[in-house]
């Protein structure tokens, strides 16, 4: 019976020790705050900015989406290429 004493005394012992050392990591918690393993905090968006932000990246995409007006040429600089090439091929025919 001694020697059961003697068990629940170093198990009472070694619960102290326990409790004290998570009592010490209890409070190097504290006093880091509440800071998350990457560093940063957490920290939530209302509804109200996410539609913001939602709405702002909306109209960055449309803004890209939205195509550049076609460059058209007139009737008078289609017939300068139409003759400039007609004349190159005219060269080319006399030439071979």
């Amino acid at each position: 019976m001694e020697t059961l004493s003697v068990v629940v005394q170093q198990l009472r012992r070694e619960r102290d020790r326990a409790q004290k050392e998570v009592q010490r990591l209890d409070t190097a918690l504290a006093a880091l705050g509440s800071v998350s393993s990457n560093g940063a905090s957490r920290h939530t968006m209302s509804a109200a900015g996410r539609r913001r932000i939602s709405l702002a990246q909306k109209a960055r995409w449309a803004k890209q989406r939205t195509a550049k007006p076609q460059r058209t040429i007139s009737a008078a600089g289609r017939r300068r290429i139409a003759a400039a090439q007609k004349a190159r091929w005219a060269k080319m025919k006399r030439a071979g």
